[in-house]
């Protein structure tokens, strides 16, 4: 597989050349657990997973970790002040990680290999932040632990900015027991009201940067293939990530390549919980179903910002119905894609056009077009056999893209996910084909009639009659 990657670090399309063919490493940034997440967060959870299946369909063995944060200031300042505080904030970050899982979830992503909670990582971060002292790059100072930014020559390439012209304390907090103002917290004190653990430097909890770096190194190693997560992370959190790997394993490159999926815009303005122009995954999953919402996510290409509407979904809707309905083509609405298990999807038994679209830096809207392309030649086909051949590739591209999860059958139902009796309306119409075969009309159009009167359409068709819920 010739996979191309555009790379944050070098600004440029690259080949992508793992480190090891037999076990690739891949790392997505997850959420900071307090509060339901928005469907811009949901983006990079899709990007990265359909990049996780493709890299599933070319390699033997897919490391794939996506973390979760559930130690933070912002997680402490959600949670009132009790008696016991640890606990409350143990028992929101757990409420809210679960909540993160279903939604994603529900988006059509994969579990991946390894879902790390930074609380559980407590013993690696410490001893991370120690090799860093030993090494020169690092400094106690007043119960924190800070890392030494001039230390490492090389900070600011990954996001391009100089140590000249980056601004001091850009999510960083200006204290008095710097060394410099762009030095970063790599661990801090806890009071009785926020949660800590004992440490050499006395009871505290870990700065943001260093979680991921203390995932990544326990289950991926200290230096892995890919590492991904939005453009908005890219200064300060990965600029850190990547200072404090180099720093702490001179000899290893920490991600050989960088990607960074672009953010979604609501109105004008991108979306945020703290401007408050937000649409949870939770309440758009009351009116669509989630690989509706996967799909209008797709149409754009990963890196370019994404502008978020009710009829960009609608017009997700539209375009999953010509496939499914170009799957009832070919007389079964059985299958999906679902039925495919990702040992069976081999990368050259996909479709090529769909396989070159994704491999050259994820293009999405591409690999769509390539999809409806391989619908449009089943509607076109007379030949039974040439359909089926079809359906199966139609079906593979929606196992690589997360989509077709549903049997056409089912799809049709509607997204009110009412509960029909598919055996009774296929019954009446067998009762409807056989009164036009009879050339009873009247009754044919009762049968219709009734149907209409169950919120049921029928549309007829060379390849016989479909239904829907209207």
């Amino acid at each position: 597989m010739q996979l191309k990657i555009h790379n944050t670090f070098s600004g440029k399309k690259e080949l992508f050349v793992p480190r090891d063919p037999n076990r690739i490493t891949l790392y997505a940034c997850g959420p900071t657990v307090y509060n339901y997440i928005h469907i811009g967060n949901g983006r990079p959870a899709v990007v990265f997973d359909v990049l996780f299946r493709l890299l599933k369909a070319g390699f033997p063995n897919v490391a794939y970790a996506r973390n979760i944060t559930d130690i933070d200031d912002k997680i402490n300042a959600a949670v009132p002040d009790s008696n016991d505080k640890n606990a409350a904030i143990r028992e929101l970050s757990d409420y809210y990680s679960e909540a993160y899982t279903k939604d994603v979830s529900a988006l059509g992503t994969l579990t991946p290999t390894f879902v790390p909670r930074a609380t559980d990582h407590i013993e690696e971060i410490i001893a991370l932040i120690k090799t860093l002292i030993e090494r020169g790059h690092a400094y106690a100072a007043e119960g924190h632990v800070l890392f030494d930014v001039p230390s490492y020559a090389d900070y600011g390439q990954l996001s391009n900015r100089s140590l000249q012209d980056m601004l001091d304390g850009a999510r960083v907090e200006v204290a008095p027991y710097k060394k410099d103002p762009k030095d970063f917290v790599l661990w801090k004190p806890s009071d009785d009201k926020t949660p800590g653990w004992d440490s050499p430097w006395g009871k505290g909890r870990p700065g943001w940067h260093i979680e991921c770096s203390a995932m990544i190194h326990k289950h991926l190693g200290p230096s892995i293939d890919i590492h991904g997560g939005g453009s908005d992370l890219i200064f300060p959190h990965h600029e850190n990530e990547l200072a404090q790997g180099r720093c702490a394993f001179s000899d290893e490159p920490f991600a050989n390549y960088w990607m960074h999926n672009g953010m979604l815009t609501l109105g004008n303005e991108k979306m945020s919980k703290s401007v408050g122009n937000i649409e949870t995954i939770r309440d758009l999953l009351k009116d669509f179903r989630g690989e509706t919402l996967r799909y209008a996510l797709l149409t754009g290409k990963y890196r370019s910002p994404l502008s978020w509407s009710r009829e960009l979904v609608a017009q997700a809707k539209s375009s999953l119905d010509r496939l499914y309905q170009s799957i009832m083509q070919v007389g079964d609405t059985t299958g999906s894609a679902t039925s495919l298990a990702y040992s069976e999807v081999n990368i050259k038994d996909l479709p090529p056009a769909v396989v070159k679209a994704l491999s050259d830096d994820l293009n999405t809207p591409l690999a769509l077009a390539a999809m409806h392309e391989i619908a449009g030649d089943i509607n076109k086909s007379d030949d039974p056999k040439r359909k089926a051949e079809l359906k199966t590739q139609l079906l593979a591209s929606g196992w690589l893209l997360g989509l077709l999860t549903y049997t056409p059958a089912t799809w049709f139902q509607g997204e009110d996910k009412r509960e029909i009796d598919e055996t009774d309306i296929q019954a009446l119409i067998a009762e409807r084909n056989q009164a036009r075969s009879d050339k009873n009309w009247q009754k044919a159009d009762e049968v219709r009639d009734h149907l209409l009167a169950m919120n049921i359409e029928l549309e007829d068709t060379a390849s016989g009659t479909r239904w829907k819920t209207i």
